[in-house]
Formats: structure tokens, C-alpha cells, sequence
């Protein structure tokens, strides 16, 4: 299968591309390389003769209809969209361009194509999104995120991707363009950009430095390790039904305090100091608009797709903190990016 996969040297973006290359798919990779992006991502499959860059960005229509005429497609996977709740609260504008009207102008160029192509039956438009669309749960373990959860974001990078999964499934339901979708829970494991939690946690422990934890830490999230997401996404647009949606959990819930606390004790144990890297830990003001809980039912993929996640959460901590403590090469690199090592989000 030819993927065109956008946002393929992000996070989760490059675990996917790694995996379809280790699985025999030929890939596109498309990406604008904004702050979070790197291609040190991909060193491992940057030579691979299935393996091709396009340096363009989803907002820009006639290079996406270059990209769909030169390679032609059997699917695409969209990734590619601003991420990070705290910068999304300092500077909406960006997540609105980019994962609206972005997401837009990739629907468009897909349609375009798949028209112009006499709508080849084997073509799917795979668009990749997130729990957050679904608004906050309470504290309760019998409440969960199912396919069929009325969509109730909270702030403005969830009201972005909420928007984006309307326009996804408009396109399909008016112009009969194949989708399928997917919405995942916290990702975390190694290429994970600085400025995200648990990478966050692993570096200001290495540093010496406050491990700052909003609130008081009793926010609850599903973590999901970003190599079981990729197997996941890959096995939905081979399989998935179109038109249907699937929640991808990795049936790991735990309060932020208790993840620090737990990466902090796997790194006691891998690179020892002189006091516990738990006394490090600072809570700090809370962001605005945080969600309490997320949580997802993974039935529905679990039921017709035959997909669980493969590891648990304090195996997927420890290869984590051992991938970050072999990499330092890697991370260091990112250190200076605009805005990594700062508190934002403040709705300055």
C-alpha cells in the first residue's frame, strides 16, 4: 500500500511511517517541519527506497495537488495539525489555520484526486484525532469516551480537531469521499517533543531542575504508548470500515502526580542521584480550562478489528526514560526551540 502520510516527522507522525516502512508500505511523507517537527525521526528509514519527504504544508492547495498527481496514493493518513494545549491557549489563530483550514485543503486536494481518478474503491482518506474533542469526564471509573460521546471541546486546540472531524465526516456524508477516522488518548514514548509531560518530567529530573505539575495533579489521563498508536492506525486504514469512527485507548488511566511520581522513580533506579528525583516535584498554577479525566472505551476496535494495546503503562515509562536516557543527543538538539523549557498556556 502507498501511504501519504502528513505530519510524518512529528511524533506519532514518524512512529507511523516507521512502522509502515518495517511493514513493506511504500510512504509519503508530508510535512511543513514547523517548531515540532524533526527528521532526526527518521534517520532509521530516511534512505529507504520506499521511502519519500515532501516538504510542503497542508495550507498550501496547489503543492498537495502536485503531491496527489506525482505519487497517486492508495491512502492517506492526516497527522499533521498544531498540538499543544498551552500553546493553543496563547496563540489560537496557528491551530485554527493549520487543523481547520488545513484539514480543509487536504479534503479538497483527496477529493480531487480520487474524482479525477474515476473514485478508485480502494482509497481512503484516514484522518488521525484525539480524545480531547470530547470534553472532560468526572472522577469515575464506570464513565467512559465511546464513538458515540457527544463532541464537547474545551479549548481551542480541541475545538480545533472537533472541527476538523466535522469537516471529515461532511465530506464523506456530501461528496461520498472514503473516510475512516480514529481518536486516540495521551500518547507518550521516545521521539516525544520536550514540551509534553512525561518528556518534560525525564528532562528537568536530568537537569536538577522543579518538575512542574499543574494543580494539584489529580487530572486523569489514558496513556497510550505511541508504538501500539502506530499499529493501531495502521491496521485501521487497512481494515477499518468506512465511514466509521474508532476510539484508540491504551487502557492506562492515572492521575498526572502518580505519572510523575512513577517516572521519577524509574529514574531513581536508572540514573541514581543524590537525593530522589520526587523531591523535585513542584506543583504550580493550574491552566486554564484544564479536563479533569479522559478516558476511552476501546470496544469497538477491540471487537471488530481485533487491536489491544500490547504494552502497560509502567512498561511503556521504563523503555521510554531508557530511550531518552540513550538519546540526549536527540533532545538536547530541541532544547532551544521557541517556547520549550517555558510555562505557557497562561491565556496571556
Amino acid at each position: 500500500m502507498k501511504l501519504l502520510v502528513t505530519g510524518g516527522a512529528g511524533f506519532i507522525g514518524s512512529a507511523v511511517v516507521r512502522r509502515a516502512i518495517s511493514d513493506g508500505h511504500t510512504v509519503v511523507n508530508v510535512d511543513a517541519l514547523t517548531y515540532a517537527a524533526c527528521l532526526e525521526n527518521l534517520a532509521g528509514v530516511a534512505q529507504h527506497p520506499d521511502y519519500t519527504f515532501e516538504h510542503v504544508d497542508i495550507r498550501n492547495r496547489m503543492e498537495l495537488d502536485r503531491v496527489f498527481a506525482t505519487h497517486a496514493p492508495d491512502a492517506v493518513m492526516h497527522l499533521a495539525a498544531e498540538s499543544h494545549v498551552d500553546r493553543s491557549i496563547d496563540g489560537p489563530g496557528t491551530f485554527i489555520d493549520t487543523n481547520v483550514m488545513g484539514t480543509f485543503h487536504m479534503l479538497e486536494a483527496a477529493r480531487a484526486w480520487w474524482n479525477a481518478q474515476d473514485r478508485p474503491a480502494h482509497f481512503r482518506f484516514h484522518h488521525i484525532s484525539t480524545d480531547e474533542v470530547y470534553g472532560s469526564l468526572p472522577d469515575d471509573p464506570a464513565v467512559q469516551f465511546t464513538e458515540d460521546t457527544a463532541y464537547d471541546p474545551r479549548s481551542p486546540y480541541s475545538a480545533s480537531k472537533a472541527s476538523s472531524d466535522h469537516l471529515v465526516r461532511a465530506w464523506h456524508e456530501t461528496y461520498g469521499l472514503p473516510v475512516v477516522l480514529t481518536n486516540c488518548s495521551n500518547n507518550y514514548g521516545p521521539y516525544h517533543f520536550p514540551e509534553k509531560l512525561v518528556p518534560v518530567v525525564i528532562l528537568n529530573a536530568l537537569a536538577g531542575k522543579p518538575i512542574p505539575v499543574y494543580g494539584q495533579g489529580q487530572n486523569i489521563r489514558d496513556w497510550l504508548y505511541v508504538e501500539d498508536h502506530a499499529d493501531a492506525l495502521l491496521l485501521v486504514v487497512r481494515e477499518g470500515a468506512i465511514g466509521r469512527s474508532y476510539n484508540i485507548g491504551g487502557e492506562n488511566e492515572a492521575r498526572n502526580i502518580d505519572l510523575v511520581r512513577m517516572t521519577c522513580a524509574i529514574l531513581d533506579r536508572l540514573r541514581p542521584a543524590q537525593a530522589p528525583y520526587g523531591d523535585l516535584i513542584t506543583l504550580v498554577e493550574d491552566r486554564p480550562g484544564h479536563d479533569l479525566r479522559y478516558a476511552i472505551a476501546p470496544d469497538r476496535i477491540r471487537t471488530e478489528l481485533g487491536w489491544r494495546p500490547s504494552v502497560t503503562l509502567e512498561q511503556g515509562l521504563e523503555k521510554t526514560v531508557r530511550w531518552y536516557l540513550d538519546n540526549e543527543s536527540w533532545w538536547r538538539a530541541l532544547q532551544d526551540r521557541d517556547g520549550v523549557g517555558e510555562r505557557l498556556g497562561r491565556g496571556a
